[in-house]
């Protein structure tokens, strides 16, 4: 019998615009200034600073898409940082919103990338107005295309995307329009 793999239980925090800069910055002192829970040097890292930056901009040009972007995954059972997921911005005027999530390389295959996954499928069905969940992944990125195959997302085109360049397009349809 194979042995049943549980996924963990995540959150998605939410950080301030201080912390966003800070992690833009690679200021992880900074950031953790005002961060809900400690952040990792990973998250304040090469491989994360450009969409703490675009991010940090972006909750200054339009301060009520705070809580709809970037974050940080949190186990509270390990209570520890384990990666960034979050929205790319609100649900545009067709009600979609786009994912975006990255696991820190220490805590990859262990389920976190499903369960922010999940977490943010099961907040778009219970926002009004989101009918559509988005994930765009690169061809190349087997392990991130099987995921969202696995929950539900079916493939609907294809993007050239300026810093990524080819990306498939996934969606899943949340809630009726």
């Amino acid at each position: 019998m194979t042995p049943s793999v549980q996924t963990p239980r995540v959150e998605v925090l939410q950080l301030d615009a201080a912390a966003l800069r800070g992690l833009a910055d690679g200021d992880l002192a900074a950031a953790n200034r005002t961060s809900p829970v400690p952040v990792t040097p990973y998250l304040a890292g090469a491989e994360c600073r450009g969409v703490w930056e675009i991010r940090a901009v972006q909750v200054v040009q339009d301060p009520a898409s705070r809580s709809w972007i970037t974050g940080v995954v949190w186990d509270p059972d390990r209570r520890r940082v384990v990666g960034r997921a979050g929205y790319h911005g609100p649900p545009d005027a067709d009600g979609m919103v786009e994912v975006g999530y990255s696991i820190d390389p220490q805590y990859r295959r262990q389920g976190y990338a499903r369960a922010a996954l999940r977490a943010l499928v099961e907040r778009a069905r219970q926002e009004p107005g989101v009918t559509t969940l988005r994930a765009t992944v690169s061809p190349d990125n087997a392990p991130s295309r099987d995921l969202v195959l696995s929950e539900g997302l079916v493939e609907v085109g294809e993007q050239m995307d300026e810093e990524d360049g080819l990306e498939l397009i996934y969606e899943l349809v949340v809630s009726p329009s």
